[in-house]
């Protein structure tokens, strides 16, 4: 089955948190014949997202024109302070969790994850510089920051700060299709990995 991954950007978000996701499925898919995954990017509108620091960013998808999503990465970065407020994507990442098989945060994008109720009570990892903030958000979360990622709760998985998503990545990977297509995919893109 080729799994839809769908990665949340927006503006002010940090790089590496979906561009690192980005490739670990995408060349995972690349190396085995595109069938495990195909990979997008969604936005709240079609058009160009600016991330951190200045990249332009055409979103694949919108809101309200996406494919199913079975793998939902919400990307973190500056821009989540603002975009957490968002009732619409409040919605919207409320709505897409209801169906999919794992929803993912990557550094502060796990203030998303707060806003809508999905760490009450359990542990989560963030960037360090966030973890203060979360316990202004989410009292009852669980701060996990010796750890590069966590499984937060049966389809919830939250990683630390910036790089850290690529290991989540890699983690899901391995969970999905194994440690071999895992390792075949860190040796390709020449990126240690501790499997």
């Amino acid at each position: 089955m080729k799994r839809k991954v769908g990665i949340l950007i927006f503006e002010d978000a940090e790089v590496l948190d979906f561009a690192g996701p980005f490739e670990v499925f995408s060349v995972t898919s690349q190396l085995n014949n595109y069938e495990p995954f195909e990979v997008f990017t969604i936005a709240k509108a079609k058009h160009p997202v600016r991330a951190v620091n200045g990249l332009s960013i055409n979103p694949d998808y919108d809101f309200k024109n996406h494919p199913a999503i079975d793998v939902l990465i919400i990307a973190g970065g500056q821009g989540t302070r603002n975009v957490m407020q968002d009732v619409s994507v409040q919605q919207w990442v409320t709505k897409t969790h209801a169906t999919t098989q794992i929803t993912a945060s990557i550094c502060s994008g796990a203030r998303i994850l707060g806003k809508i109720g999905l760490l009450n009570d359990k542990p989560f990892c963030t960037h360090n510089g966030v973890y203060e903030h979360m316990k202004e958000l989410v009292p009852s979360a669980i701060p996990q920051p010796d750890k590069r990622f966590v499984q937060t709760s049966e389809r919830v998985y939250t990683s630390g700060g910036i790089s850290a998503g690529i290991d989540l990545s890699f983690h899901l990977v391995e969970k999905m299709l194994g440690k071999e297509i895992a390792k075949a995919t860190a040796e390709y893109m020449e990126y240690n990995i501790l499997i």
